[in-house]
């Protein structure tokens, strides 16, 4: 957490119909009847598997989940522990990621996982401006990225806005003049305080989440 404070990164919790910018979601179908397909029984097998907040094992219940909601459509593709990287006072730093999302080229349980999602994101940012230079393109000069952190199966939601002037501020040392402010969204459950423990059972809402996400 210190690193987010001495570059002028800021975490704001609001509620869904911030973080989404409608109030209106999309509303869960009933669950089908009859047997379940494979895909059904490898879906609860891996959320039993992350329900004991193995990193491992939550990180497999990520890929498969993104996979299950389409995420990996068209050239993306889903990578486990991708490793990337930026320029932070003067050196490079490594970041790698759990699971992420990443278009080929060609086409257009940690203490707290927040300070390594938005290292990412910056990561992130700075390798795909890298990519960009290399390909004779004109760099992003911002990109929000959305990001998701698990403990167990309990999702917590990020949109997380990287600006060329913070990556600045991180090669050279200086305190970003302007603050960055990423949006977190906790799922709404009966019980916040529960919903880690009670992952299982309040997952379907989580999954609209996720689905809307």
């Amino acid at each position: 957490m210190n690193e987010l404070i001495a570059f002028n990164i800021r975490v704001n919790t609001v509620n869904t119909q911030t973080f989404f910018g409608s109030p209106n979601l999309p509303r869960i179908t009933d669950e089908p009847a009859g047997s379940l397909h494979k895909a059904d029984m490898d879906f609860f097998a891996y959320m039993e598997d992350a329900m004991t907040s193995e990193e491992s094992f939550v990180d497999d219940f990520a890929a498969f989940l993104l996979k299950m909601m389409g995420y990996d459509e068209g050239r993306r593709v889903i990578h486990l522990r991708k490793e990337m990287g930026f320029e932070m006072c003067g050196q490079r730093v490594d970041a790698k990621t759990d699971v992420c999302v990443m278009e080929r080229p060609g086409s257009g349980a940690k203490d707290d996982p927040e300070p390594q999602l938005i290292a990412e994101a910056i990561a992130a940012f700075y390798e795909t401006n890298r990519a960009l230079r290399a390909a004779g393109l004109p760099p992003l000069q911002s990109k929000t990225f959305a990001g998701i952190t698990m403990i167990g199966t309990a999702p917590t939601f990020y949109k997380i806005p990287v600006t060329k002037e913070l990556l600045i501020s991180l090669a050279t040392t200086q305190y970003p003049p302007q603050v960055t402010t990423v949006e977190k969204l906790i799922p709404p459950v009966p019980s916040p305080e529960r919903l880690v423990n009670d992952g299982y059972e309040a997952f379907a809402q989580q999954a609209h989440h996720i689905a809307v996400f």
